[in-house]
C-alpha cells in the first residue's frame, strides 16, 4: 500500500512542479505580496530569480532528494526548477545551515531564531545574491565582520524585524538594498556606507535614531529611496544624500520645518510627513519651495490651514488635520493663463471644513485637478 501511494503522488508532484515554473515564467516581473521592509520586492523572471515564496509545505521535500541529484542540507529545500536557491526559511533554526553548496545564489533564512553570523558562514560561497534574515534574532555584537564582507556578488540584503541595534559595517560594495526596518538601531557604525556607492535603497523605519551626524551616509551616491519613519528625530536630519528621489520621515516627531530643511535635493519628487504632528506655525513658507516635488504627504497632524506648496506639485494629502479654511494663495501665487496648479489630486477629508467653505475661484487656480476629497 504504501509504495502505491509513493507511486502514485510523484506524477502529482510533477504537475505541481510544472504549475510553479509556467506560472513563475509568465512575466517577466513579479512584485511579491510579502512584506520585506515595506517595499515590495521585484523579481527579475528574465534574469532567472526564484520565487521569494518558502516551500514548506507546498512540496514534498523528500521528492525533492530523491529526484534533486545536487547536495542540500537537511535543514533546506533546494527545488530543482531553481537550483542555485536554498529554501531554509522557518524551520525554527538557532543557528545558520553548515556546508551550504557552492552554487547558492539565493538564501532565503527568514523566519528562524538566528542571532549570530560567523566569518564561516558563508565561506564556501562566492556567487551570493539575496540573503534574507528578516524575522529573525540578529544581534549586532554576534555578527563577525568577516561573515559578508567578501560576498563581492550579493545585491540583496534583508534583515528586517530582528535585535540590531547598529548598522552593520563591513557591509559588501556591491549591494543594491539594504532593508533594516523595525530592529533597534540607534547609531551607524563609522564608514558603514563609505564604499556603497551601488545602494539605491535603505530602509531604516521602525528604528531608534535621533541624528544623522556627517559621516554618517557618506557614500551614498546612488541613493533613490531612503526611509526613516518611525524613529526619534525631533527635527528634518541633514546629511542625507542629495541623489535621495523618495525620502520617508512619517511617523517622528518634529517641532517644524525650517525654510532650508530639505536644501540640496535636487531630484526629491515624493516626501512622506504624516503623523510628524506638524502645525502651520512651525512650516516655513518656503520649506517646499522646490519644482522637483511631485507628491507630498502631510495627512494626520496638526495644520489649521492649508500649506504652501510650489504650483508644480502633482498630488498632496492632507486628510486627517484640523483644517478650517482654503487658502488659494498656497497653491497659486496669481492665477493666469500661465498661472495655475499642476495639482491633480488634493485631499483634504477629515478635516473642519466643507465642500462649499472653498472659494469660488477655486477651479480658475486647481485648473486641471482630476480629484479632490474634501
Amino acid at each position: 500500500m504504501q509504495a502505491k501511494k509513493a507511486v502514485s503522488m510523484a506524477p502529482l508532484c510533477c504537475v505541481v512542479l510544472v504549475l510553479l515554473c509556467v506560472f513563475d515564467s509568465a512575466s517577466t516581473t513579479f512584485v511579491a505580496d510579502m512584506d520585506y521592509g515595506g517595499v515590495p520586492l521585484w523579481i527579475d523572471r528574465q534574469f532567472g530569480e526564484p520565487s521569494v515564496l518558502s516551500l514548506q509545505g507546498r512540496m514534498d521535500p523528500r521528492w525533492f532528494r530523491a529526484n534533486n541529484p545536487q547536495a542540500c542540507p537537511l535543514q533546506c529545500d533546494c527545488p530543482i526548477q531553481w537550483p542555485t536557491a536554498l529554501y531554509c526559511d522557518h524551520r525554527g533554526l538557532a543557528d545558520t545551515p553548515d556546508h551550504l553548496p557552492e552554487r547558492t545564489q539565493y538564501l532565503f533564512l527568514q523566519g528562524n531564531n538566528i542571532s549570530s553570523l560567523s566569518s564561516s558562514f558563508l565561506a564556501n560561497i562566492t556567487d551570493l545574491r539575496w540573503l534574507i534574515l528578516d524575522h529573525n534574532q540578529l544581534q549586532s555584537d554576534k555578527l563577525e565582520q568577516a561573515a559578508l564582507q567578501n560576498q563581492s556578488q550579493l545585491c540583496y540584503l534583508f534583515a528586517n524585524n530582528n535585535h540590531l541595534t547598529s548598522v552593520p559595517s563591513a557591509l559588501p560594495a556591491g549591494l543594491k538594498q539594504l532593508r533594516l526596518a523595525h530592529n533597534q538601531i540607534s547609531s551607524i557604525s563609522p564608514g558603514a556606507f563609505q564604499n556603497l556607492h551601488n545602494l539605491t535603497l535603505l530602509l531604516l523605519q521602525g528604528n531608534k535614531l535621533r541624528t544623522i551626524t556627517e559621516g554618517d551616509l557618506k557614500g551614498l551616491s546612488s541613493l533613490n529611496l531612503l526611509d526613516l519613519s518611525g524613529n526619534l528625530f525631533s527635527s528634518v536630519p541633514r546629511h542625507l544624500p542629495p541623489s535621495v528621489v523618495q525620502l520617508y520621515l512619517s511617523n517622528n516627531t518634529l517641532s517644524g520645518l525650517d525654510e532650508d530643511s530639505f536644501v540640496g535635493f535636487l531630484n526629491l519628487k515624493y516626501l512622506r510627513l504624516s503623523r510628524c504632528g506638524l502645525k502651520i506655525q512651525g512650516i516655513h513658507p518656503q520649506v517646499f519651495n522646490f519644482s522637483s516635488l511631485v507628491e507630498l504627504d502631510l495627512s494626520y497632524n496638526k495644520l489649521s490651514t492649508t500649506p504652501t506648496v510650489p504650483t508644480t506639485l502633482q498630488y498632496l494629502y492632507l486628510e486627517a488635520n484640523q483644517i478650517q479654511g482654503f487658502n488659494l494663495t498656497s497653491f497659486c501665487r496669481e492665477v493666469g493663463p500661465l498661472s495655475y496648479s499642476r495639482m491633480k489630486v488634493l485631499r483634504l477629508d477629515g478635516n473642519k471644513m466643507t465642500y462649499q467653505q472653498l472659494p469660488p475661484d477655486w477651479v480658475y487656480c486647481l485648473r486641471v485637478l482630476e480629484r479632490i476629497f474634501v
